[in-house]
C-alpha cells in the first residue's frame, strides 16, 4: 500500500507558474505508474498528466500540454507537477494518483489508480 500527500497549491496571477509535489510513502515507488488529477468545482475530475515507472516516458492533457510537465524522483519517492503559463481555468483540487504496474500503459483514468493524496488547491487569478 502506498500514502499520498500532494503540497505546493495556492494562489498565483494568470501567467505564473507552480509546482506540485506528490510524496509517496513506501518502497517500492518505482512499480507504481503516477498521475496527476484535477477537479474544479462542479465538474467530475480530470486527467492531466501520467509518468511511466522509470520516468522516461510522460503522457499530457491536450489542455495542460506545453505548459505543464510531470516529472519524478524515484530515489525521493516523489512526483512533481511544474505548472508554466497558468490559466484561469486551471484553477482545482489537483490530486496525484499511483497504480502498481508491471507496465507503462498510459493510464488516464481515474478508475484505473488505486491510491489518491488528499488534494492540493490551485488558483489562479484574473
Amino acid at each position: 500500500q502506498v500514502q499520498l500527500v500532494e503540497s505546493g497549491g495556492g494562489l498565483v496571477q494568470a501567467g505564473g507558474s507552480l509546482r506540485l509535489s506528490c510524496a509517496a510513502s513506501g518502497r517500492t515507488f518505482s512499480s507504481y505508474v503516477m498521475g496527476w488529477f484535477r477537479q474544479a468545482p462542479g465538474k467530475e475530475r480530470e486527467f492531466v498528466a501520467v509518468i511511466s515507472r522509470s520516468g522516461d516516458s510522460t503522457y499530457y492533457a491536450d489542455s495542460v500540454k506545453g505548459r505543464f510537465t510531470i516529472s519524478r524522483d524515484n530515489a525521493k519517492n516523489t512526483v512533481y507537477l511544474q505548472m508554466n503559463s497558468l490559466k484561469p481555468e486551471d484553477t482545482a483540487v489537483y490530486y496525484c494518483a499511483a497504480r502498481l504496474s508491471y507496465s507503462d500503459k498510459y493510464y488516464t483514468q481515474t478508475w484505473e489508480y488505486s491510491y489518491w493524496g488528499q488534494g492540493t488547491q490551485v488558483t489562479v487569478a484574473s
